[in-house]
């Protein structure tokens, strides 16, 4: 297994906190800075969703939040011709230790969306100090 958040991925959020990509940003989940940070706006679902160079399989999501604005219930999905469907979902704690979750899935994706349906902060805001999806190259007979 690697890390299949090469700079090739493109990364997209729902939203960042006033807008303040400078400080709040897509790119701090990825510099391996401890004090970085994506913080989202607040309002529900929040959402990362990631598009790859190529079919991936994913095996497992890594994920730090703060605690306080943890989202708890994340729905993982993957984009299926036309439309977005489930794969499995996790249930994050809300403390500020990184989290490790299994995806118990050999579908290969080429966008995949990690859902915040639930938030541990009232008003729905979710902050990821790092996410790393590991996992294989899915070969040339992918069938997305």
């Amino acid at each position: 297994m690697k890390s299949l958040l090469s700079s090739e991925a493109v990364v997209r959020v729902s939203s960042v906190l006033n807008k303040d990509i400078k400080q709040y940003g897509k790119s701090f989940m990825f510099d391996g800075k401890e004090d970085t940070c994506w913080n989202s706006d607040q309002g529900l679902p929040q959402f990362i969703q990631i598009e790859f160079p190529k079919p991936m399989i994913p095996r497992s999501v890594e994920l730090k939040f703060q605690g306080g604005f943890v989202g708890q219930t994340c729905c993982i999905e993957r984009f299926c011709n036309t439309h977005w469907e489930e794969v499995t979902r996790i249930y994050p704690q809300d403390i500020n230790s990184a989290q490790h979750f299994v995806i118990d899935s050999h579908v290969p994706v080429k966008k995949m969306k990690l859902v915040f349906l639930t938030s541990s902060d009232f008003y729905g805001r979710v902050t990821v100090y790092h996410l790393d999806v590991k996992g294989d190259d899915a070969g040339a007979e992918a069938d997305l």
